[in-house]
C-alpha cells in the first residue's frame, strides 16, 4: 500500500485511580485522586463519556483549590444492576444508533444513560480543563 506513514503527534497517559506525593499550599502531602485526573496547568488529558457520548482532550488550567484535580469522566447515574433492571435492550439500541458496537442486551449497564451528562460535567469543570478537542464515537469494542 502506498500513502505517508503515520506519525504520532501526541500520547496522553491519563490515571484516574493514583496516589502520589504533590506539594499543595506550601506542603508536601501525598494526594489520593479517585475518579479524577491530575489537571495541572498544561498537563494534557482525557475526560470519556458514555460508550455512546462525546469524550474529550483537554489540558489541565492548575486550579490549586481544585488540588489540580478535574473529573476523569461522566461518573454513573445508576448503579450496574440499577441499570440492568431500568434500562432494556430496545433502549439500549436506540441510544447507540450511529455507532458500531456488539449488540448484546450485557451492555444494557453500560447504556449512555445510565451516566450523568457528559456536556455537563464538562460545564461544570470548565474552571479545571480547558477543551481542546471532541471525540465522537463510530466504534465501541467492549468485552464481556
Amino acid at each position: 500500500m502506498g500513502g505517508q506513514p503515520v506519525t504520532e503527534l501526541e500520547r496522553i497517559n491519563c490515571h484516574h485511580n493514583y496516589t502520589e506525593q504533590e506539594k499543595h499550599f506550601g506542603k508536601n502531602v501525598w494526594l489520593s485522586r479517585k475518579g479524577a485526573i491530575n489537571a495541572e496547568a498544561g498537563r494534557p488529558g482525557l475526560i470519556p463519556g458514555s460508550m455512546g457520548t462525546a469524550s474529550y482532550v483537554v489540558v489541565g488550567k492548575g486550579n490549586a483549590l481544585s488540588l489540580n484535580s478535574s473529573p476523569h469522566g461522566a461518573g454513573r447515574a445508576f448503579s450496574r444492576s440499577a441499570a440492568r433492571k431500568r434500562f432494556s435492550g430496545d433502549e439500549l439500541r436506540e441510544a447507540m444508533k450511529g455507532i458500531e458496537y456488539r449488540d448484546t442486551d450485557a451492555f444494557i449497564d453500560e447504556i449512555p444513560g445510565a451516566y450523568k451528562a457528559i456536556d455537563q460535567v464538562m460545564a461544570d469543570a470548565a474552571d479545571l480543563v480547558e477543551i481542546r478537542h471532541t471525540l465522537r464515537q463510530i466504534v465501541n469494542v467492549k468485552g464481556d
